[in-house]
Formats: C-alpha cells, sequence, structure tokens
C-alpha cells in the first residue's frame, strides 16, 4: 500500500517552532504595546507638558520609570530579533548596495549618547562608491548594537573607531573601542546569546548578553561572518565581514 503524502498545512511541525511563534507573538503585542504606553505617558510626565508635578522628586521619578521602560523595550526587541534571525532563514534580503550612507546614518543615531559620554566617534570611510551584499536592516542591527557596545566601554575623551576596508572578494567593517575588553579566551563563549563577562568587564554596564549573538546571526544570515579581537590592555575591536558580489 503506498503512503499518501499530506499537504504542507496537514503536516504537524515541530513543538519548538509553534512555541517560538507563541512567544513572539506575546512578547511582540502583549509586552511591548504596554510598554510604550508607559514610556510615553512617562515622557509626558517627566517634561510636564499640563503644568507642573509638584514636588521635584516626581520629576524625578518619572524618570526613572521612563529610562526602564525603554530599558525593558530594548531587552525585548533584542529578544525578538534574536528568535527571528534563528527561525526565519530569509528574514534577511541582501543586495548589492553603496555602504556610506549606511555608515553616517549609524554615526548621526549614536552621536548623542557618545557626546553624552564625552566620546567621539570617528567613521573612516569617504569612498562613497564602495559596496557590498547586505540587508540594509541587517547591517543596521549590526553597526547600532557594535556602536553602542563602544561607546559605553570607552572611556570619556577617547574615541570609538569605525574602519571600512576592502580585502579581497569582502568589505570588513571594524568598530574599535579602546578600554575595557574581555579576555580573548571568553570570546567563543561571549558568543552565546544570555552569556556575561567575567571579572568587571560587563560589569561597568547592564546587559542582556544579546549584542553579539545578534550580530553574529544578522551577519551570517547576509552571508558574511562576525569575528572579535580582544586586549584587554589597549581595547576591543568587533569586525563584521561581508561580500562584495
Amino acid at each position: 500500500k503506498q503512503p499518501v503524502a499530506l499537504p504542507p498545512s496537514a503536516c504537524p511541525q515541530p513543538e519548538s517552532d509553534f512555541g517560538k511563534r507563541a512567544f513572539m507573538r506575546m512578547v511582540s503585542h502583549e509586552l511591548r504595546t504596554p510598554l510604550n504606553s508607559i514610556i510615553g505617558f512617562a515622557e509626558v510626565l517627566t517634561h510636564e507638558l499640563y503644568g507642573p508635578l509638584g514636588a521635584p522628586q516626581y520629576t524625578e521619578y518619572a524618570g526613572i520609570i521612563r529610562d526602564s521602560g525603554k530599558k525593558l523595550l530594548s531587552l525585548f526587541n533584542d529578544v525578538l530579533e534574536l528568535v527571528r534571525l534563528e527561525s526565519e532563514p530569509g528574514l534577511l534580503r541582501p543586495e548589492v548596495e553603496a555602504l556610506l550612507p549606511h555608515i553616517h546614518d549609524a554615526v548621526r543615531r549614536h552621536t548623542p549618547a557618545a557626546q553624552a559620554r564625552g566620546v567621539h566617534i570617528l567613521p573612516g570611510l569617504t569612498d562613497s562608491e564602495l559596496s557590498a551584499h547586505f540587508d540594509p536592516r541587517g547591517l543596521c542591527l549590526c553597526l547600532d548594537h557594535l556602536i553602542s557596545n563602544a561607546i559605553d566601554f570607552t572611556p570619556e575623551g577617547r574615541d570609538v573607531e569605525i574602519t571600512v576596508r576592502p580585502e579581497g572578494d569582502h568589505v570588513d567593517i571594524a568598530v574599535f573601542n579602546p578600554g575595557k575588553a574581555p579576555d580573548p579566551a571568553d570570546i567563543p563563549r561571549l558568543m552565546r546569546p544570555f552569556e556575561q563577562g567575567a571579572s568587571d568587564y560587563n560589569r561597568s554596564r547592564e546587559g542582556a548578553g544579546l549584542g553579539w549573538p545578534v550580530v553574529r546571526l544578522a551577519a551570517e544570515a547576509m552571508g558574511g561572518t562576525f569575528s572579535v579581537q580582544s586586549d584587554p590592555r589597549h581595547g576591543l575591536k568587533a569586525t563584521v565581514r561581508l561580500r562584495r558580489r
């Protein structure tokens, strides 16, 4: 007796896929929607848009609520990106595009945070014709995480350096920060989700250990790679390598 082939819709799917989709729906709507409301109303209170709150402590507390909400929202977004990149192989659709506009956009996004910490961002790309094979959203994910991390660990008055160099059939986008850096032996472990650095390297800032895993998955989804060179005495260079064609 010949086996009967079931249509795709009738084929049972792994429970892990159902769990991931249910989790994504829950985080995306049930958590992010009320969290955005909390952040929005906290902004209204912080700026006293409808009149003074009275005691100055109220304005301070509203600011704490707003900042805490933003940290939670950032964490939820990172978790969602991680799950999407792991479960949706075709999420990113890379094409050949010029790199310069995307590098400049990333620098503009992070300049206020750098200035607040007394840090400078030095973009090292002037070739408007240099292009690579990438998805704009995927590249944005990589640059945002790497530049944000670099700003956090760069001492006041020092520079975050972004270099973009063609290397044969590839283009290397490197973000270097002086200052604290993990032991090179810890790098493979830190590429896994939710891992934290040893000693006081990661204790100088808050984080869930999702930045590098998201960057690694995004780079791989675009046909590239992600690598880190670390010297605890001098700093850290994180490099996303993309194909030129």
